[in-house]
């Protein structure tokens, strides 16, 4: 059972890394089509389109740093908890991601059509990326009471 419970502590210690950049790669990926079909559409501009879907990036930067802060020896008895905090951010991390992608589409589509509305048009996406933030905050404050840090 220990070395399961070791096991689940080392998932969650790179599971935050792994599931942010999941989510980053989908969210970007989505925005990205979204931006290429404007361009298409379009006869300028195309660096703010670009700009865009690459939005969701952020969040496998947020997932490296709480890789780095979840970091010390995996033992039964922090297991559990690099596990929860991994996970459970990493999962955040991985939806935030692909949710602002879709979010970032919809500006793209939008910007394309009434391109006076561009700046307003990525509030949505901010927001999405706000709810990001407050899980990186959040995992980086909980770990802190993990025993076994350096």
């Amino acid at each position: 059972m220990n070395e399961f419970v070791v096991a689940l502590g080392w998932t969650g210690m790179y599971g935050a890394m792994a599931l942010g950049a999941i989510g980053s790669i989908i969210g970007c990926a989505i925005a990205g089509q979204a931006a290429i079909g404007a361009m298409l559409e379009t006869e300028g501009g195309y660096g703010r389109f670009i700009g865009i879907s690459v939005m969701p990036s952020s969040q496998v930067i947020y997932g490296i740093v709480v890789m780095f802060t979840l970091q010390r020896n995996v033992t039964p008895e922090n297991g559990g908890a690099l596990f929860g905090i991994g996970i459970m951010a990493g999962l955040a991390l991985l939806y935030s991601a692909v949710l602002q992608g879709k979010t970032c589409a919809s500006a793209i589509n939008a910007a394309k059509a009434k391109p006076e509305i561009f700046g307003l048009s990525l509030a949505p996406a901010a927001i999405v990326e706000g709810f990001a933030v407050f899980a990186f905050v959040f995992a980086l404050v909980i770990a802190g009471g993990i025993p076994g840090g350096q």
